[in-house]
Protein backbone atom coordinates (compact mmCIF):
# COMPACT_ATOMS: atom_id res chain seq x y z
CA UNK A 1 0.00 0.00 0.00
CA UNK A 2 1.29 3.18 -1.01
CA UNK A 3 1.35 6.08 1.75
CA UNK A 4 0.35 9.43 -0.06
CA UNK A 5 0.99 12.61 2.15
CA UNK A 6 -1.21 15.75 0.90
CA UNK A 7 0.30 19.12 2.46
CA UNK A 8 -0.50 22.88 2.54
CA UNK A 9 1.11 25.74 4.39
CA UNK A 10 -0.92 25.10 7.69
CA UNK A 11 -2.65 21.39 7.27
CA UNK A 12 -5.67 22.89 7.16
CA UNK A 13 -7.54 24.79 4.49
CA UNK A 14 -6.27 24.12 1.20
CA UNK A 15 -5.07 20.57 2.07
CA UNK A 16 -8.78 19.81 3.44
CA UNK A 17 -10.13 20.43 -0.24
CA UNK A 18 -7.68 18.93 -1.60
CA UNK A 19 -7.54 15.58 0.63
CA UNK A 20 -11.62 15.25 0.12
CA UNK A 21 -10.85 15.65 -3.95
CA UNK A 22 -8.10 13.10 -3.88
CA UNK A 23 -10.33 10.74 -1.54
CA UNK A 24 -13.38 11.06 -4.25
CA UNK A 25 -10.78 10.66 -7.20
CA UNK A 26 -9.27 7.36 -6.04
CA UNK A 27 -12.83 5.71 -5.22
CA UNK A 28 -14.08 6.79 -8.67
CA UNK A 29 -10.84 4.79 -9.85
CA UNK A 30 -11.37 1.71 -7.52
CA UNK A 31 -7.80 2.88 -6.32
CA UNK A 32 -8.56 3.35 -2.61
CA UNK A 33 -7.38 0.30 -1.54
CA UNK A 34 -3.98 0.66 -2.87
CA UNK A 35 -3.53 3.99 -0.80
CA UNK A 36 -3.04 5.49 3.08
CA UNK A 37 -4.02 9.04 2.64
CA UNK A 38 -1.95 11.41 5.41
CA UNK A 39 -2.78 14.90 5.39
CA UNK A 40 -0.25 17.55 7.32
CA UNK A 41 1.43 21.18 7.03
CA UNK A 42 4.69 21.59 5.35
CA UNK A 43 6.70 22.35 8.23
CA UNK A 44 6.41 19.02 10.09
CA UNK A 45 6.69 16.89 7.12
CA UNK A 46 10.13 18.34 5.68
CA UNK A 47 11.95 15.78 7.86
CA UNK A 48 10.13 13.12 7.24
CA UNK A 49 9.78 13.24 3.24
CA UNK A 50 11.40 10.18 2.68
CA UNK A 51 8.37 8.22 4.46
CA UNK A 52 5.83 8.88 1.89
CA UNK A 53 5.48 7.17 -1.89
CA UNK A 54 3.51 9.93 -3.19
CA UNK A 55 3.64 13.69 -1.85
CA UNK A 56 0.79 16.15 -3.05
CA UNK A 57 1.42 20.02 -2.29
CA UNK A 58 -0.80 23.07 -2.52
CA UNK A 59 1.93 25.11 -1.39
CA UNK A 60 5.70 25.84 -2.82
CA UNK A 61 8.28 23.10 -1.66
CA UNK A 62 11.95 23.47 -1.50
CA UNK A 63 13.82 22.89 -4.66
CA UNK A 64 15.56 19.64 -3.03
CA UNK A 65 12.26 17.46 -2.75
CA UNK A 66 10.76 19.40 -5.33
CA UNK A 67 10.95 16.42 -8.03
CA UNK A 68 9.44 14.22 -5.79
CA UNK A 69 6.39 16.57 -5.42
CA UNK A 70 2.99 16.30 -7.22
CA UNK A 71 1.90 20.02 -7.39
CA UNK A 72 -1.66 20.11 -6.13
CA UNK A 73 -2.64 23.47 -6.95
CA UNK A 74 -5.01 22.27 -10.29
CA UNK A 75 -7.29 20.83 -7.89
CA UNK A 76 -8.09 24.54 -6.35
CA UNK A 77 -8.05 26.22 -9.33
CA UNK A 78 -9.55 23.27 -11.75
CA UNK A 79 -6.69 23.81 -14.50
CA UNK A 80 -4.75 20.98 -15.15
CA UNK A 81 -6.35 18.51 -12.68
CA UNK A 82 -6.58 15.48 -15.27
CA UNK A 83 -2.55 15.79 -15.78
CA UNK A 84 -2.42 15.96 -12.01
CA UNK A 85 -4.35 12.71 -11.73
CA UNK A 86 -2.45 11.07 -13.87
CA UNK A 87 0.28 11.82 -12.36
CA UNK A 88 -1.28 10.36 -9.12
CA UNK A 89 -1.79 7.75 -11.13
CA UNK A 90 1.15 6.37 -12.00
CA UNK A 91 3.08 6.57 -8.68
CA UNK A 92 0.39 4.61 -6.96
CA UNK A 93 0.49 2.23 -10.11
CA UNK A 94 4.61 1.94 -10.02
Amino acid sequence: MKKLLIMCGTGIATSTIVTGKVKSWLEENNLQTKVKLFQSKISEELGRIDEYDIIVSTTLVPDNIKSKVIDGVPLLTGIGKEDMFEKIKEQILA
